[in-house]
């Protein structure tokens, strides 16, 4: 697929959401990143946060978030999922770089299927893809990011 192609977005966030909860979707609700909690998630992400809040959805022991990290110079819109601590799916809802859109395939994705966190990092390594490798990392960082703050919330319940 030439990379012109690549670029889009592959599912709406309202879509995405939709389908995790079998088009029966709950309201979003926020985490204010305040303090401690903003620092974690700057370290995480290696770099400062641009937002005051990160929306999510929770129902039925799923959380599902919708989170932006940049690959090489744009943003990649991920959606997770997460139950029990550990991931239950990750996609790419959109895509806006030239490169590195292979991390979209389900065969890729699959690798992070049932990771949970140790020390904020994931419990599972990733193969990488060559070509890929900012994307890879972008894909990482969220999906840390979606385990810490479900961690977050499910303390703070």
């Amino acid at each position: 697929m030439p990379p012109v192609f690549a670029r889009g977005t592959y599912q709406t966030d309202k879509d995405f959401i939709s389908e995790i909860y079998s088009n029966k979707p709950p309201s979003s609700e926020a985490i204010m990143l305040l303090g401690n909690l903003r620092s974690n998630v700057e370290n995480i992400l290696g770099h400062p946060y641009a937002s005051l809040r990160i929306r999510y959805w929770e129902k039925e022991g799923r959380t599902a978030w919708i989170l932006d990290e940049v690959g090489k110079t744009e943003p990649i819109t991920f959606g997770i999922v997460v139950k029990e601590g550990k991931i239950e799916s990750i996609k790419v809802l959109a895509f806006r770089e030239i490169r590195g859109w292979e991390v979209k395939y389900p065969a890729f994705t699959a690798q992070y299927t049932g990771a949970s966190l140790k020390n904020k990092k994931l419990d599972k390594s990733i193969d990488g893809i060559s070509g890929a490798t900012l994307s890879v990392w972008a894909m990482t960082s969220v999906a840390e990011l979606a385990l810490y703050l479900n961690q977050h919330i499910k303390m703070n319940e």
